[in-house]
């Protein structure tokens, strides 16, 4: 099981209720962090996503969507459009660019671009 990680509280104002702050939030936390993911706490894709981001030594910004005001609905359909319509959690930000999924960040692990990434965004120094 991953450490826990900076998790962003359901109430402090990141569940908007229009469309178009949702892009803001999403677009903000990006912005504001060196690595953020978004999950649901129960999907296994999003563990296994924030088990290699921890085991890299990276502390991710975790977004339990689930866990916000309302489930996290419009923040869900903003990343769904980002995902151009594939699996949309987890959702990775390194840099305050999307990623993608958990397929993309495995193919960047896998071929080696992930931690030139990470030390890139600041989210690793070694």
């Amino acid at each position: 099981m991953p450490k826990e990680s900076a998790r962003i509280p359901a109430n402090n104002g990141v569940t908007p209720s229009k469309a178009g702050s949702s892009y803001e939030v999403v677009r903000r936390l990006a912005a504001g962090n060196a690595v953020v993911l978004f999950s649901m706490s129960g999907c296994c894709m999003c563990t296994v996503a924030k088990t290699l981001l921890f085991g890299l030594g990276v502390g991710p910004t975790v977004v339990e969507l689930d866990e916000l005001d309302g489930g996290g609905r419009d923040i869900h359909a903003v990343l769904h459009q980002l995902a151009h319509d594939q699996q949309v959690l987890p959702a990775v930000f390194v840099g305050g660019k999307f990623l993608g999924g958990l397929e993309t960040l495995m193919a960047c692990h896998i071929n080696g671009t992930l931690v030139p990434l990470l030390k890139d965004a600041g989210a690793l120094w070694l």
